[in-house]
């Protein structure tokens, strides 16, 4: 049976984002004509691929055999498509990344910076959003690479690369003044901390876990800058990450030597295991590695 490979991958992309509108858009081409290359395929093969519903489309059964069979086959296509594209200059492309606002302006700003003036018809786009929303982006396939903080390696089906280290520390303003530095008298104090799921606040309850502590913060917040402002004017003891504040320390903040130490965190870089990088991509984490790593 002769069918066209470019049904075989609307048919691949609809199948993984169970909407034909989101497939569309994956593919850059109209819904119409998705829905009409489901149709045609569906006729050649003598039966139905999906089945719609409110929210998008599910595979039939047959749908499902037919995935297995050629999803491997159109992701080689697309490794073959990138390595190919790798051994070109970067004379043109895109880069798609994604991280927090925080790392955005501590961490990627001056990497960015020396990536665009070597490549300067490369488009760079930025994702800002939590971890846990730029993960699930990378593993659809909407963003490149992702630069993010993380406390264990479980991400199995993710390739990371470590680059640094980040220290969670309590601080304080300048008129702030803490009667103790142990642990059980600090929780006491008005703590400010980001909301769950930031990584700051995952880190610091898996910090309270392993050592049976308890806490009621004063205020909770999304945005790290924020936090740290409020610290500043002295509402109260931060839980902040010291890399990113590190322009502050002794001058408008001030670190407290705690009895117990919050476990480090790690930053890292992000990619999908089963995809090959495309040059760009490859390009921008060396620069990011060679950078970080002096």
């Amino acid at each position: 049976m002769n069918i066209n490979f470019e049904l075989y991958k609307v048919f691949y992309e609809v199948a993984k984002e169970k909407s034909i509108s989101k497939g569309a858009e994956k593919l850059m081409i109209s819904q119409p004509a998705v829905s009409q290359s489901i149709q045609t395929l569906e006729y050649q093969l003598g039966g139905k691929l999906f089945i719609r519903t409110p929210k998008g489309v599910i595979l039939t059964n047959e749908g499902e055999e037919l995935f297995t069979y050629i999803k491997d086959g159109i992701e080689y296509f697309i490794n073959g498509s990138n390595k190919f594209s790798s051994l070109k200059n970067l004379e043109s492309g895109s880069i798609n990344i994604g991280a927090t606002t925080i790392i955005s302006e501590n961490y990627l700003l001056e990497y960015l910076k020396e990536f665009h003036n070597k490549y300067p018809n490369v488009q760079i786009n930025i994702q800002n959003d939590l971890t846990d929303n730029l993960i699930k982006d990378l593993r659809n396939g909407n963003l490149d690479i992702v630069i993010f903080s993380y406390i264990d390696n479980n991400y199995k089906d993710l390739k990371i690369y470590e680059i640094a280290e980040l220290n969670d520390i309590f601080v304080c303003g300048k008129n702030y003044h803490i009667k103790s530095n142990k642990i059980l008298d600090i929780l006491k104090e008005d703590i400010i901390i980001q909301k769950y799921p930031s990584q700051t606040r995952k880190n610091f309850n898996n910090f309270l876990n392993l050592n049976n502590l308890e806490f009621t913060p004063k205020m909770e917040v999304v945005s790290h800058n924020l936090l740290s402002k409020l610290v500043e004017n002295n509402f109260g003891i931060g839980i902040i990450t010291k890399e990113f504040v590190k322009d502050k320390l002794n001058k408008s903040l001030f670190e407290i030597n705690i009895d117990k130490k919050i476990p480090k965190r790690k930053l890292g870089i992000a990619i999908k295991n089963e995809i090959y990088p495309s040059f760009t991509t490859k390009k921008f984490i060396e620069i990011l590695m060679n950078k970080m790593s002096n």
